[in-house]
This record gives structure tokens, sequence and C-alpha cells, in this order.
């Protein structure tokens, strides 16, 4: 197998929010199949300035598959054909020497994109926003035997703190629905102790904000949870649906 690869990327360029988007062509030869999609990347923004041409905007910060930052559709898969897998660690010795590779945004209406490959993803922070805060004593950190959580419970709600927010579940979604992001959030502090006592106004409050942001209503094609990097299931959005129907019929809040 060769270590290199020549490839044609069609990139989706858009100067601004309010500019009308297209696929421009690149060819790109020698790219190493060790280098990672977000690398490969690099040399075509290298490539670019060289040739005095405006570089292609991409979100990344950490490149270890923990910030959710590097949210990409790639050949119209949510961070490329890997599963369990963020775009940084997806590697270019998953596509074949001659391949032609089309990179785009997300696309959700309540995701608008800011310039080629950005789009805005606030929308996900004004969510956690409405979960407001838990009550608990600030000051030094609680003895850890204080509150007894049975070993069950601390995996279910660390295997939904395990979500990075990229908005792949979205982006997957024909419904552009983010009930697999707002159903992790909410999941793993209703099942702690600590979150109990909010988790009637957290779990309402986070779902009409979700509501107002425009995403859409969840019809169970389990796309989302494939498409997550974090594996997330969609096992939370039934206990999300329990706590708010819950919230409604038995909540004075």
């Amino acid at each position: 197998m060769s270590e290199t690869l020549d490839l044609t990327l069609r990139v989706w360029r858009q100067p601004g929010a309010d500019a009308t988007g297209k696929y421009v062509e690149y060819k790109l030869t020698g790219i190493s199949t060790h280098m990672s999609f977000l690398e490969m990347l690099d040399v075509l923004n290298e490539q670019l300035h060289a040739q005095g041409d405006e570089m292609i905007a991409f979100d990344h910060d950490c490149r270890e598959g923990i910030c959710g930052m590097c949210s990409l559709m790639i050949n119209g898969q949510a961070h490329g054909p890997d599963t369990g897998t963020t775009t940084c660690q997806l590697h270019m010795r998953r596509f074949k020497n001659g391949d032609t590779i089309v990179v785009e945004p997300w696309r959700a209406q309540a995701f608008p994109v800011i310039r080629d490959l950005v789009v805005d993803r606030s929308a996900f922070d004004r969510i956690i926003e409405k979960g407001g805060f838990i009550s608990v004593s600030t000051g030094n950190a609680p003895e850890a035997n204080a509150i007894p959580v049975p070993a069950p419970v601390q995996e279910t709600a660390m295997d939904a703190a395990a979500c990075i927010g990229c908005g792949a579940c979205v982006a997957a979604c024909k419904n552009a629905s983010a009930m697999l992001f707002v159903s992790a959030k909410v999941s793993h502090l209703s099942t702690l102790p600590q979150g109990k006592p909010e988790r009637s106004s957290r779990v309402q409050n986070m779902v009409a904000q979700m509501d107002l942001e425009g995403f859409g209503n969840c019809t169970n094609t389990e796309e989302c949870s494939a498409a997550c990097p974090a594996e997330i299931s969609i096992s939370n959005i039934a206990r999300m649906n329990r706590e708010y129907m819950r919230a409604k019929l038995c909540s004075k809040e």
C-alpha cells in the first residue's frame, strides 16, 4: 500500500453568513497516509497561502478528540467514515489514492454557517446555560464517601457526561434534532444525587430552549448515536423524556 495519496477535494466555500456558498475543487498530491484529516487541510491551506489565495476556515482546538470543535461532514458523514471518531482523529489511510473527498459544514437551521466550514454552535451554549447550576456547597472538595453513589449510577452518569458537544448528532439527523445532546446533559445530572434538587426545572428549561433554537424533533432513527464520536446511547433520550413527563405531571415548578 502506498504511503502517499493524490486526492481531489471538493470543499464548501462561503465567505460570510449572508453570502452564497459553493463547492470549490482542489488537487492535492503526496499526502501522507499518516496525516490526520485536519493536518491534510493544513497542507491545503499552506498551498493556498503560497498561491496568494484565501485559506479555508475550519474549526479546531485540541486535536485530541475531546473538545468537539472539528465539526466537518466528510463524504456525507459527520466526522467521516470511522465510528466513535472525531475529524481530528481520522487519518488519511482511511482513503484511497485518487479519491474525491467532499468536505462541508454541519447543515442545520440552528447552526448557521459563519464562513466556509465554520458554523455557529452557540445554540448549544444557550441550552446548557438554561440548565442552571446544582445546589452544592462551594469551597473545599467534599469527602468522596460523603454521598454514596452506586457504581451503576456512576457509570450511567459518566457515559452521558462523555458528550463533547460537537453537534454531529444534529448534523447526522434528518430532522436536525438536538435530542441526543440535550438528553446527555440532562441525564448525567439527573442520575446523580447532586443534580436531583433542580432536576425538574433543568429538564423543562433545557427542552424549552432547544425548541426555541429551532432544532427538529426526534423520530428515533438512531443516526445521532451512530454518528456520535463519544458513542452516546439513545437510551439517554428515553431517560430525558421520562424526566420531562415527570416534571410536567408532578412538579410545581
